[in-house]
């Protein structure tokens, strides 16, 4: 039986659910319960996951156990992209065959996560905005956006360029160089999609929020205790990305990072009018690490993300807040000189879950569990494909993109610590330098 002795421990900080309307949470699970089909984590797998045993086997019990609230854990907590594109492509056959499989993971992710947003009439900014993906300085548009370009004409995808004055027309800031531009991303509030996917679910499913695992045995069907019941199933999906280490999966495998977020006020029509451009945009840097993905909101916030921190233990220093503030202000300042006045109102923080190959933790972990974690920072798209994908084999459904997800391969193991800390910060450090010039 393996003990969880690290749980979900996130604050009531994030932004994207401060600014949405109270919400009924669901009762924590109770007593000693049974059913058809146990979902571990209500995050993107995990909804997805739910929904789609709810709807291969319409006639069974599916219970879905959540650590927190939907929507306070990492899935509301990202930036709000919905990204159909890999960032960087390689150029061999092999390496284009494998963006082409990403690409159509992502997008049957999209089109599920459109349709229920449709039918259940989720209130989550849902928008087919496409993204920027952007350069502050001339050798980042040599280093990574020329080549992404290139292998972009060898996928056959469209896009379009912008230099300075072209993107300075479309999101207001003459800061970046020059970016690519694809239509096939979408944006949204993602606190609020996670909300409203956990409140539309199929009636054969029942949500239990605060109800964290702190024991699970899998052998002989499956048995998880919670700390006010237990729940009996046959079999289980595993949806709580870099947490499943504490579970016995993965273990030596698995990268957890926190990254903050902050968010400003809406502006004003004044503030609005001297920034200019579209209202709704989204976008990423060239580089990760060390340069800072925005995004202007439906409500006319202004997003800001910047940097990635070490969090093996899925914990950091409090006082990183407000450093974290002052970092994305200075940011700020740089970027959108017209707004002088503009203050972040809301700063968070959220982890998420790498592997060092790139690979998911998806498939079968045991005869009676199977596993949809791991999505390397692309969590609405991967983790939604990964938990529809992780249903479909569990009931033996015949779907294709199940060869596409297994070809990704799984989770390498890593350097035992101390040597990978070093490693990591070693690895973070040049990063940052290399980036030096997209801050």
């Amino acid at each position: 039986m393996a003990k969880i002795s690290i749980l979900p421990q996130d604050d009531r900080s994030n932004g994207w659910s401060a600014i949405l309307p109270e919400r009924t949470i669901s009762a924590a699970l109770k007593g000693d319960q049974h059913s058809d089909w146990v979902v571990i984590g209500a995050g993107y797998a995990g909804l997805a996951a739910a929904r789609r045993l709810a709807e291969n086997r319409p006639d069974d019990k599916v219970i879905l156990l959540e650590a927190q609230e939907v929507g306070e854990g990492a899935s509301g907590r990202n930036s709000g992209f919905a990204i159909d594109l890999p960032h960087n492509v390689g150029s061999s056959l092999q390496e284009l065959e494998g963006s082409h499989r990403f690409i159509r993971l992502s997008r049957a992710a999209i089109r599920y996560l459109e349709d229920a947003v449709a039918a259940g009439n989720i209130q989550c900014d849902w928008s087919a905005r496409g993204k920027y993906h952007a350069a502050v300085h001339a050798s980042g548009r040599k280093d990574t956006l020329e080549p992404f370009a290139k292998e972009l004409d060898a996928l056959g995808e469209e896009y379009r360029w912008l230099d300075r004055d072209q993107l300075k027309k479309e999101i207001g800031t003459g800061y970046f160089h020059s970016a690519l531009y694809t239509a096939g991303g979408y944006l949204m509030n993602p606190a609020a999609l996670t909300r409203g996917l956990a409140d539309n679910l199929p009636q054969n499913v029942s949500l239990h929020e605060h109800s964290p695992v702190i024991a699970a045995e899998f052998s002989n069907g499956v048995r998880l205790t919670t700390p006010d019941g237990s729940l009996s199933a046959p079999t289980a999906i595993l949806a709580v990305n870099g947490f499943a280490t504490q579970f016995g999966f993965y273990r030596n495998s698995l990268l957890s990072f926190a990254s903050h977020a902050s968010l400003t006020r809406p502006l004003t029509s004044d503030e609005r009018a001297a920034l200019g451009g579209e209202d709704d945009w989204g976008l990423t840097p060239v580089n990760a690490i060390s340069g800072v993905t925005m995004r202007l909101t439906q409500d006319q916030r202004i997003l800001m993300r910047q940097r990635f921190r070490y969090a093996p233990s899925f914990r950091r220093p409090a006082a990183e807040a407000a450093q974290s503030r002052a970092d994305h202000q200075r940011a700020f300042a740089k970027r959108f000189p017209m707004l002088p006045d503009v203050h972040m109102e809301h700063n968070w923080r959220g982890y998420v879950c790498l592997s060092r190959n790139h690979a998911p933790g998806f498939g079968r972990l045991g005869p009676n569990l199977l596993g949809a974690v791991c999505q390397n920072a692309v969590g609405v798209t991967k983790g939604t494909i990964g938990g529809v994908l992780a249903a479909d084999m569990a009931c033996g459904e015949d779907n294709p993109l199940i060869a596409d997800m297994e070809s990704q391969g799984t989770p390498e193991r890593l350097p035992p610590r101390p040597f990978l800390d070093l490693g990591v910060h070693a690895r973070f450090a040049l990063e940052m330098w290399r980036g030096r010039k997209e801050k």
